[in-house]
């Protein structure tokens, strides 16, 4: 989780949400990846979405299976939709998304039976230094669109 928040600190220095994910297969890191949504001007630019496609190259296959990703936070149902389709075989998080998240939160598609795949979930992993990086991101934001504002 370390890594997958060295990742979301990439992004805050950005400006991007700080959100960072690694893939790691059989005990290594394949990918690593923050949130480049701003940058690439693209909604689907998403840590979990990049570390995907990243994760697939590495391995040349078109799933990840026994592949596990650590994301800061819980992923959203594109992300999680994405994880189930590339049949990860875990996901853990730090913070939970009370407002989008799919592992959980809001729904819970990585354990959906209608799907064809189902991944084990964990989160809460490193919460408090996860969920402080948002706190502090949106904190900033607020604060520069109060002063353009003024």
């Amino acid at each position: 989780m370390q890594e997958a928040i060295k990742q979301a600190r990439i992004a805050f220095a950005k400006d991007e949400i700080p959100i960072g994910a690694v893939i790691v297969h059989k005990g290594k890191i394949i990918s690593r990846a923050h949130n480049q949504v701003e940058l690439l001007k693209d909604p689907t630019a998403h840590a979990e979405m990049i570390a995907i496609t990243q994760a697939t190259n590495y391995l040349g296959a078109k799933w990840l299976l026994g592949s596990e990703i650590y994301v800061t936070i819980e992923p959203c149902s594109m992300c999680t939709g994405a994880l189930v389709l590339a049949r990860i075989k875990n996901i853990y998080f730090g913070a939970q998304d009370p407002k989008t998240g799919a592992c959980g939160s809001v729904v819970n598609l990585a354990k959906n039976k209608k799907l064809n795949h189902r991944i084990e979930v964990k989160g809460g992993i490193l919460e408090k230094e996860c969920s402080s990086l948002m706190t502090e991101f949106f904190k900033k934001k607020r604060i520069q669109e109060a002063a353009v504002n003024n």
